[in-house]
């Protein structure tokens, strides 16, 4: 075994993939540690408050890794640059809203209302991803191939389905409460605004076959799922506190995690495509 021409290789590995090693590293580490937390059943302890305050640096990580990459591309000057800047702002104020949910736990010791200022990030992270999907359509020419009918229907086809579901699932004894409507608008704005980004992404996925022979379709698919994702552990959300079910650092938190996780991924795999046919 040649050690020396072993330890040659690993430093190549390491330099060229630096920032997956360091994303999958800490996701095995906080995945160790929830399912310790899950063997020990610990339930609203410190453990607990200090987990949902720890997982989400995988989000500033994601954001920062975002930034770095999107001044490399252009900035906001290009659409490309300033679709990676809104998906890192997302990431920045998803966390806002992460650490500000743990805060009522671990600092003021009381129940996270609903709205709270955690909301702020959680609903705030909907238009900074609008804005990065819209970005991305622009980057693939999206707006000529809006001129087909099917590509109109599908834009609408498509939020219309995942609003059905998420009345069906959550929505349908809801009871409105005019006296807050902050609420209200939350409840159903939620699915709502991530109806809205999903769709358009996975239009931009049936056209980007035809952006650079389609050698961006597998990123493009990268962040639909994190999407789908992010969309998921939203859902779940609503679904769990409006049954008073939620638990911190339960399958919920995990799904949070999940959902920044795949959008770092996403990032350094669109930061490795653009190196290559820069």
């Amino acid at each position: 075994l040649d050690i020396s021409a072993y330890s040659k290789i690993m430093r190549r590995v390491i330099k060229k993939d630096l920032p997956l090693i360091i994303a999958v590293s800490f996701f095995s580490i906080i995945t160790v540690w929830w399912i310790i937390l899950q063997l020990l059943g610990v339930r609203e302890q410190l453990h607990n408050y200090i987990f949902g305050g720890t997982y989400g640096l995988i989000a500033v990580y994601g954001g920062i890794l975002g930034i770095f990459i999107a001044q490399k591309w252009g900035g906001f000057k290009s659409s490309l640059g300033r679709f990676v800047y809104f998906i890192a702002f997302g990431l920045f104020i998803e966390e806002f809203g992460q650490l500000a949910f743990t805060s009522y736990n671990l600092f003021l010791k009381i129940q996270v209302p609903y709205p709270s200022i955690a909301d702020i990030g959680f609903f705030g992270l909907i238009p900074f991803y609008i804005l990065a999907v819209i970005s991305l359509a622009h980057t693939v020419g999206l707006k000529f191939s809006l001129k087909s009918i099917g590509a109109k229907l599908q834009l609408i086809f498509i939020p219309v389905i995942m609003l059905v579901i998420s009345y069906a699932l959550f929505l349908q004894d809801y009871t409105f409460d005019f006296d807050n409507p902050v609420k209200i608008l939350l409840d159903f704005g939620y699915p709502l605004g991530h109806a809205i980004y999903i769709s358009i992404t996975i239009l931009i996925l049936s056209l980007s076959r035809k952006y650079l022979g389609g050698i961006m379709r597998n990123t493009i698919f990268f962040f639909l799922f994190a999407f789908l994702m992010q969309y998921i552990a939203e859902f779940n959300f609503l679904f769990q506190s409006s049954r008073g079910t939620w638990v911190n650092a339960g399958y919920g938190d995990y799904l949070y995690f999940l959902a920044y996780f795949f959008m770092t991924l996403t990032i350094i795999q669109l930061n490795n495509i653009l190196r290559k046919i820069r």
